[in-house]
């Protein structure tokens, strides 16, 4: 790519010395027809100056006055014919005095033709002196953007190659990840149907109600694992629900299930709003963020849930007092495999992202948090 552009520029550099040289002949030419004796070969002369056909040339006095121009595109098209600067019209006129005023920087032409690389200096007569203003021709300018048409091309067909890689690696780990999810799901189908019959079959054997009692509760629990694995990796049906009701029952769940040292504040609005969600899925989410919080704070502190609602949205916020995260991580921590725990996939705040912003239209992100006091998660769904 770099040596395709390279070569590119080269060519450009090569066709603007070409027009150099191409215009030193021609002010030569100009300059030997202005001294020009009887002896002279006119007809030739003639040929090199009509030859130019494409560069545009402006020739003034060191007043700047213009004697004479070609080549330039005129804004007024009704004097395209005329080949005198006088004939022009005061709009053409003006348009090639400012070309030549503002190319000069309003410096002494004899100067500025020392060293000005587009203006050439011809002697007509003894000390009395022309000068020849051109400007690349117009195929050449189209060729000196080439090279930047053809790297802009090229960054474009690399994001692009770059973007329909990392699609086809997404689509990929999410059919992966599916995949995964429903065989999960059916795995542990079999287990839960033999462990309801076994259930069963201990009541109708006289065992204490309140030991079957606790096996249907984890029996029904096994379940709804079950069936938010299968709700992976395809579109899960949402149903009207009230916010606080669904988050009140994951915390009552979670509840019984962590450390006594865990205080559970719970301010919820008071307008219970209803959202269209997958309650399961919603729980699921709860249980992920509490059992995180819980973790980092090392199984002792506070954690605190709220709810509320603004500007067509309504919001879940966890905050808990552990060991925090830093603000470079706030995103990280959403990728799979983040985890600063010794064990675990670290695929659960991916999950919870996934169910959230896929299956539901909204978002989660990190708040705030600030190192040895604690974070903030804050989910956002579109209320009704």
């Amino acid at each position: 790519m770099i040596l395709f552009l390279l070569v590119s520029n080269s060519l450009v550099k090569e066709l603007a010395q070409q027009e150099r040289d191409r215009m030193d002949i021609w002010a030569s030419a100009t300059e030997k027809l202005a001294k020009a004796d009887t002896e002279s070969d006119f007809e030739f002369l003639l040929a090199i100056i009509s030859q130019n056909n494409s560069i545009p040339v402006l020739v003034t006095d060191s007043a700047y006055n213009i004697l004479d121009f070609r080549n330039f595109p005129l804004p007024d098209k009704t004097d395209m014919d005329s080949e005198s600067f006088e004939e022009l019209s005061p709009q053409n006129k003006e348009f090639l005095r400012k070309i030549i005023i503002e190319a000069g920087e309003g410096r002494p032409l004899p100067d500025l033709a020392k060293n000005h690389p587009h203006f050439i200096k011809v002697e007509i007569y003894h000390n009395v002196y022309q000068y020849i203003y051109y400007e690349d021709s117009i195929l050449l300018k189209r060729l000196s953007m080439y090279p930047y048409v053809q790297l802009v091309a090229m960054i474009i067909m690399a994001l692009i190659i770059y973007l329909a890689v990392a699609y086809t690696k997404r689509a990929e780990q999410n059919k992966l990840w599916a995949g995964l999810s429903k065989e999960t799901a059916h795995q542990l189908g079999t287990p839960i149907s033999s462990l309801m019959a076994w259930n069963e079959f201990l009541e109708a054997s006289g065992i204490d109600r309140e030991v079957t009692d606790e096996i249907q509760k984890d029996v029904t629990r096994l379940s709804v694992i079950a069936d938010r694995f299968s709700k992976i990796g395809s579109k899960p049906e949402l149903k009207l629900e009230y916010l606080n009701e669904t988050v009140e029952r994951a915390l009552i769940y979670m509840k019984s299930r962590i450390s006594g040292k865990v205080r559970i504040f719970m301010d919820f609005s008071e307008d219970d709003h209803g959202v269209w969600l997958s309650s399961s899925l919603i729980e699921w989410v709860m249980e992920n963020l509490t059992k995180n919080a819980v973790d980092a704070m090392g199984g002792e502190g506070e954690l605190h849930i709220s709810t509320g609602s603004e500007k067509g949205k309504v919001w879940i916020e966890v905050k808990d007092s552990g060991k925090g995260i830093p603000r470079k991580n706030f995103k990280t921590v959403f990728s799979p495999g983040y985890t600063t725990k010794k064990r675990g996939w670290g695929l659960g705040l991916t999950l919870v992202k996934r169910i959230i912003e896929e299956y539901h239209g909204g978002r989660i992100f990190v708040k705030e948090s600030e190192i040895g006091k604690g974070t903030t998660f804050r989910i956002e769904l579109p209320a009704v």
